[in-house]
């Protein structure tokens, strides 16, 4: 069995920001996006990473950006702080992944993928809150750790799959006796997040409801996200979608709403 202080001591390895990212974070939090560009121009990888980021197809420019002030100009406060997040995860995600059928670049692009279609969701609802679109990351930081774990105790993986026909998600619920949403959860209060991405994790894996009615549709929006995006046939080969049970019931009233925003 994997214990609680196990999966702690996996979070807990996650290293720290480096000093240039946090000023970055801390410029982008006081508004300060051309201080912010200037900061992050000093991590010559963070500016490679923006820019092969930015220009990737889900963005839709027709020319080329490479700038960072510039890249920090169009995508504003709130896409920016999500920007520099996930280089964070860039840093910490395996270079080698051996218990998901995942690549470094595959899990780029869906890292990339999931924050874009998020922000347009959030845009979508008229809802700019730079805490909220941090909310996306949490998933793939929960990956990295599940592959951690996974990795740890790859006997114990091997012996269930062998035994039967078992998925992912069962054997992290076997072994850890919690669910990748939990785990999201747990990494999220070690790395201080609010409450409010503590229940909005809870509401997207679609097994519970909350009193803010704002919240709860912000659940369902991300849930159905979650589950579209690991639904890739990239992704049910890497083992993704077995980590999202879908509530179709949960998503009824905003899922021709959703489609209708995806193929826009």
């Amino acid at each position: 069995m994997i214990t609680s202080s196990e999966i702690q001591t996996f979070i807990e390895k996650i290293p720290p920001a480096p000093e240039v990212l946090k000023e970055t974070i801390a410029y982008i939090d006081a508004g300060e996006l051309i201080k912010a560009a200037h900061a992050a121009k000093e991590d010559p990888a963070l500016t490679h990473y923006l820019q092969v980021l930015v220009n990737k197809p889900i963005y839709g420019f027709k020319s080329e950006v490479h700038d960072v002030s510039q890249i920090f100009g169009i995508l504003g406060l709130s896409r920016s702080k999500q920007a520099v997040y996930n280089y964070l995860l860039s840093l910490l995600s395996p270079s080698s992944w051996e218990m998901f059928g995942l690549s470094e670049a595959l899990f780029h692009e869906l890292q990339a993928t999931l924050s874009k279609r998020w922000q347009d969701i959030l845009h979508h609802l008229k809802i700019e809150d730079k805490e909220i679109e941090s909310a996306v990351i949490m998933t793939p930081a929960s990956i990295i750790v599940c592959e951690a774990l996974f990795k740890a105790h790859q006997d114990d993986v091997n012996l269930l799959r062998s035994y039967k026909d078992i998925d992912l998600s069962s054997i992290l619920l076997k072994l850890a006796g919690k669910s990748v949403f939990e785990i999201s959860q747990d990494i999220a209060q070690t790395w201080n997040m609010s409450e409010t991405i503590m229940t909005l994790i809870k509401l997207s894996s679609g097994l519970h409801s909350h009193e803010d009615e704002t919240l709860n549709t912000l659940g369902k929006w991300l849930h159905l996200l979650l589950f579209y995006e690991f639904s890739q046939g990239v992704y049910i080969e890497a083992g993704l979608n077995d980590f999202i049970a879908f509530n179709p019931e949960y998503v009824e009233e905003i899922s021709d709403e959703f489609m209708e925003l995806i193929y826009k």
